[in-house]
Order: C-alpha cells, then sequence, then structure tokens
C-alpha cells in the first residue's frame, strides 16, 4: 500500500493522464477509502461485538481484502478506476479487521501482559511487513531468478503473494483463538444490532468532551496523525512524479520497515527518561523537517535519507501517543475509550491526502503538496503543548461514582 501500489497506480493503471493527475486522482482514492472505511468499520464492529461474532467477522474481512487485493494483479494499463475501486474495497475490508482484532487483545492476553503482546504485535508487524517486502522487492529487482519473464510482471505477483500472505498468517488466528462471548454492552444479547453501541460512542464521546484535556489531546493526535499517515500514503507516488526510480522507492521503503523496528524501542526508552509528550514533540519536530525537506527532494539519495528519517519515528511517535492517552482512560471503561480511539483513528487520514491533492491540483505541483504537510505537526504539536496532563489523569472518586451510577458497569 505504500511502497509498490502507488507506483503501479501511477505508472499502468493511471498511464496517459496529464501532469500530475495521477498523484492528485491518488490523493482523492486515497481519502476517499478511508472515508469509506472509517464509516464502515463502526457498524461492522458494533455488530460483531453485540453477535459476538469478532472473529468470524475479522476472517470475512481478511478473506475479502485478501481477494480484492489479487484481483488488482488484473488492472491493465489506464484502467485506473478499476484499481480504485479494488483498492477501495481492499481497505475497507482491511480497516474492519484490524478493528475486530483490536477487540480480541483483552479476550487473549492476561492484563499484566496487554501492554507486552500488544507491542510484540507493533515490532512483529514491522517485521513481517518487512519480510514480505524483501522478497517482493527481490522479484522486481531480479525477476528472471524468479522465473519471472519482464515486463512487468514481477509487480503484478506482488499483489497475489501479498493475498497469499494475509491468508496464511489468519489461519493460527482461525484454529487457535476462540470466538468470545457476546458483548451485552455492546448494544444487545447476540442480535448484531448496532444501534446500542453508538449510543454509547455518543455518551463516550460526551464524557471525552466534558473532560476537555483528553479532548484536546484526541484532537491534537487526530491533526499530526494525519500528516504522518499522509507522508505514508503518498511518498512513493510524490517520488513517481518528480523522477525517483522505482527500485529506489520501493528501497527507501524497505528501510523504513527495519529502522522502524529498533527505534520503536528506543523510542519508549526516551519516554521513560523525559516523558511521552516530549519525545512525541521531538519526533513530530523530525517530521516538520521530513515535510519540509520533501520540497526540495530531487534525487535518489534524498528520497532515502527521509525515508530513513521517517523509520526513526514512525512507530514510536504512534506507540506513544497510545500510551499517552492510556494516562487518560478510566480503568473501569478502558474499552469503550479505546474503541471510539480505534474509530477515530481511521478518520485522521483523510485530511491529509485531500489536501495534498487539493494543493496539488491548484499549483499544478506536488512539491507544495509535500511541505503543506508542516501545517499538521506544527498545529497538532502545539495543541498537544496546550493539554494538561495532570488535570487529564483520572479521578479515582469521579470513577467509583461513575461506576455506581451505571456508566461503563461492566
Amino acid at each position: 500500500m505504500a511502497a509498490v501500489f502507488p507506483i503501479f497506480f501511477a505508472s499502468v493503471a493511471a498511464k496517459g493522464l496529464p501532469g500530475n493527475r495521477p498523484t492528485v486522482y491518488w490523493g482523492y482514492i486515497t481519502a476517499i477509502a478511508l472515508f469509506l472505511a472509517a464509516i464502515a468499520s463502526p457498524l461492522a464492529g458494533a455488530a460483531a461485538d453485540a453477535a459476538g461474532r469478532r472473529k468470524r467477522t475479522l476472517l470475512l474481512a481478511a478473506g475479502s481484502g485478501a481477494l480484492f487485493t489479487a484481483l488488482l494483479a488484473t488492472v491493465t494499463e489506464g484502467a485506473w478506476l478499476r484499481a480504485a475501486i479494488f483498492f477501495s474495497l481492499a481497505q475497507i475490508a482491511f480497516v474492519i479487521s484490524i478493528v475486530c482484532y483490536d477487540s480480541l487483545l483483552p479476550h487473549i492476553a492476561p492484563k499484566n501482559r496487554l501492554d507486552s503482546i500488544s507491542a510484540r504485535g507493533y515490532a512483529l508487524g514491522y517485521l513481517g511487513g518487512g519480510i514480505l517486502l524483501a522478497v517482493n522487492l527481490a522479484m522486481i529487482l531480479f525477476p528472471a531468478k524468479f522465473g519471472i519473464p519482464p515486463g512487468g510482471g514481477a509487480v503484478r505477483i506482488t499483489f497475489l503473494t501479498v493475498s497469499a500472505w494475509w491468508i496464511a498468517f489468519s489461519i493460527p488466528l482461525a484454529l487457535r483463538v476462540k470466538e468470545p462471548a457476546p458483548s451485552e454492552r455492546a448494544g444487545g444479547n447476540g442480535s448484531g444490532d448496532p444501534a446500542g453501541v453508538f449510543r454509547r460512542l455518543a455518551a463516550t464521546l460526551g464524557e471525552i468532551a466534558a473532560r476537555k484535556e483528553p479532548l484536546k489531546f484526541l484532537i491534537a493526535f487526530w491533526i499530526y496523525n494525519d500528516g504522518i499517515g499522509t507522508i505514508v500514503k503518498m511518498a512513493t507516488i510524490y517520488g513517481t512524479e518528480i523522477g525517483i526510480g522505482r527500485n529506489d522507492l520501493i528501497g527507501a521503503l524497505l528501510l523504513v520497515q527495519f529502522v522502524g523496528i529498533p527505534f520503536s524501542l528506543l523510542f519508549g526508552r526516551l519516554a521513560h527518561r523525559i516523558g511521552a509528550r516530549p519525545s512525541i514533540l521531538i519526533g513530530l519536530f523530525v517530521y516538520t523537517l521530513i515535510a519540509a525537506g520533501g520540497f526540495f527532494l530531487s534525487a535518489p539519495w534524498h528520497f532515502w535519507v527521509l525515508a530513513g528519517a521517517v523509520g526513526t519515528v514512525q512507530g514510536g511517535t504512534q506507540a506513544l501517543s497510545r500510551s499517552l492517552f492510556a494516562s487518560m482512560v478510566p480503568p473501569s471503561r478502558s474499552a469503550e475509550w479505546f474503541g471510539f480511539y480505534s474509530v477515530s483513528h481511521r478518520f485522521a487520514g483523510i485530511a491529509g491526502p485531500l489536501l495534498f491533492a487539493i494543493v496539488g491540483q491548484v499549483t499544478g505541483t506536488s512539491r507544495a503538496a509535500i511541505a503543506a504537510l508542516v501545517v499538521f505537526f506544527i498545529a497538532g504539536g502545539a495543541l498537544l503543548c496546550t493539554v494538561d496532563l495532570d488535570r487529564a489523569k483520572v479521578d479515582p472518586e469521579k470513577e467509583a461514582s461513575a461506576g455506581r451510577s451505571g456508566i461503563g458497569a461492566e
């Protein structure tokens, strides 16, 4: 999604479109796909939670996403609309599968191991994505060694390998993880009616808004995380537009995967020394430099340097944002609050690609668009500085009172 398909979209699916139109279209497609995913995921998640079908919904979504990913291999030159449809459907399926995947964590992990198991999964995500991307890069660079004829067939085969990888690593979950019981709090007694969940979500949002400091944090997170997501989604197609070769683009994205593993751990240590918020602000400062540097990008080594810089801050910034929010969450209602955090997280990837597309279309160049992303990091960081972390912490007496009144009662 970040390394191979944007290049394929620009050079094959959108071939023949004038100027920077492929980049512009990709920005709109990404924004629309994320918007649809953000709308669909709470509905699917609510139904799965109430009916006790989290695992079943996850596997159905993963299978659907794998199918639409495989269908990308059928996209021909100029068929950008077909590519957009398959990509959007795969994106929606992916988001639904992740919502259900996250909902299984409290059911499979002991409370004292939630953090370690979640962090391990995060690190293995980098590793797993990196391994497959390395294999795909080797196929694209040396197709003859894999028995693949020249002419772009290797790129199409990568879509099939991603589809197979997705299915293969869903098998252990299908065989070993038990289906949790239906959640009465989710809107019913196994009926799958999502209305109760949406009412609960509205009540939780009302509580977050009433406490103000968690709301400010969430808004700050949505702003700067939108910039982070846009850089990931738009980097390779932007590089393609300014003439960076395919192999350099994919290789640099592979670098991000493996740099991200140790630096995520280093950010955890940094937070232990200076705190989570200062560490996040350091990451946002680096992202500001990356976006500004993207305006001047012209050579392949520039892209490699910027990709390495992204790898140093991407995982750590997002991981510490999650842990900082955790300090504001009422313990008895952590699932509700993190459910809102998870669902709302999907909306955080819409404005950035949309701004990227609009600025690129108005100015006729995507250089101005990449530089415009500094707004997200500066604004998000500034708002984060205003959050009173002491006031944001949970008041035990209010928490107990809320539990006695039935709000969030288990």
